[in-house]
């Protein structure tokens, strides 16, 4: 069957020959591959940027944000059945480990973990998959066309989760989730795919929502940002050091965009008591100089926390499925804009080599 490849190191993307799979396990589930985003990470790697092969395998099947059908089940599968349509989660965990062993590959403490079609495991831009159950989302076919959806929205869900649980636990006044983030100001910092489907949920949940960015005010990011009530803040208009006094004081931060300087500059927009969430990964290893003492000093005098979060757990994707029912219901067609391209599998080299700024998510058909 047909895959889609890189080597690890090199730059460029090519087909692959891979066996089709087959179902080895009673808990076994094949699926037909529908639909693959694309995100960051893919063209990072599609750029020579970090990867692993699996063991026995000279070069890696990318793609990780997947969805598709089942075709058939192992007999102690009961989730789902042929004729469902699921996705598969990303990490898979070391095995020993205590969040591992838990089923919360996404905190594995030892960094023995594997990624579906990044690190040390073939991922998803292929024909057909199998996979085990304990990795298995089903998606009901009601969003099957934004279905694809799930894993980068799983991202921003365990993000503002992890956010929620912290606030919660050290501010007396918050009682529970909806007193973090109803009616607080949030900046989105790059409304990217995860940004944007990060505005998504904060809107839903009743915050108020700054996306910021440097495309024009008319592109899809901004029109999608504005038509779920978000207010878009033109990066190339309103300097980052200008956003509280314009704004007013930001009770969360949630990056998405990977510039470091911009990471730290932002600071100066967090309120007191904020959060400050990070999900950005930053390219490159050019040094960076910052006021550490300046930093430091606003951290503890305003009482402000910063956390990284990165993956998913299953968990998490469940409450992305969920909110995608939930934002086709308050935001109609605006969720479905969120796909800007859909390209058929034969023609990968356009995806991966002519991405513009107005596209928001492209996606790879294999159905």
């Amino acid at each position: 069957m047909k895959a889609i490849a890189v080597n690890p190191g090199k730059p460029g993307v090519f087909f692959v020959e891979r066996d089709e799979p087959r179902l080895q396990s009673p808990d076994d589930i094949k699926v037909k591959i529908l639909d693959v985003g694309i995100c960051g990470t893919d063209r990072e790697e599609a750029n020579g940027g970090r990867s692993l092969t699996a063991p026995d395998q000279k070069d890696l099947v990318i793609g990780h944000e997947m969805f598709g059908v089942v075709q058939e089940t192992g007999k102690d599968v009961t989730q789902v059945r042929a004729g469902d349509y699921i996705a598969f989660t990303v990490r898979r965990g070391c095995g020993h480990c205590d969040a591992c062993t838990m089923g919360r590959p996404d905190m594995c403490t030892s960094g023995g973990y594997t990624e579906r079609g990044i690190w040390g495991r073939d991922g998803y831009q292929t024909e057909f998959v199998v996979d085990k159950e304990d990795y298995c989302v089903p998606i009901p076919p009601e969003v099957r066309d934004i279905g694809v959806l799930a894993e980068p929205l799983s991202v921003a869900e365990k993000a503002i989760d992890e956010s929620v649980l912290v606030q919660k636990s050290r501010l007396p006044y918050v009682r529970d989730a909806s007193g973090v983030l109803a009616g607080r100001n949030i900046l989105i910092a790059g409304i990217g795919p995860i940004g944007l489907l990060a505005g998504f949920i904060l809107r839903l949940r009743g915050a108020k929502v700054y996306g910021l960015d440097v495309v024009d005010e008319d592109s899809p990011r901004a029109r999608v940002l504005s038509d779920i009530g978000g207010t878009y803040v033109d990066g190339k208009k309103v300097k980052v050091d200008d956003i509280q006094k314009t704004y007013g004081s930001m009770d969360m931060i949630f990056e998405a965009t990977g510039v470091t300087s911009l990471e730290f500059n932002l600071l100066d927009a967090l309120g007191i008591n904020g959060l400050y969430v990070l999900t950005g990964i930053p390219g490159g290893e050019r040094p960076l100089q910052v006021q550490g003492p300046d930093i430091i000093r606003r951290l503890v005098l305003n009482n402000q926390v910063m956390i990284g979060s990165v993956n998913a757990g299953k968990t998490h994707y469940r409450m992305a499925v969920a909110d995608l029912m939930k934002f086709r219901q308050a935001y109609g067609s605006a969720i479905d804009r969120v796909i800007t391209q859909r390209i058929p599998c034969d023609k990968v080299q356009d995806a991966f080599m002519h991405n513009t700024a107005e596209e928001i998510k492209t996606v790879i058909q294999w159905g």
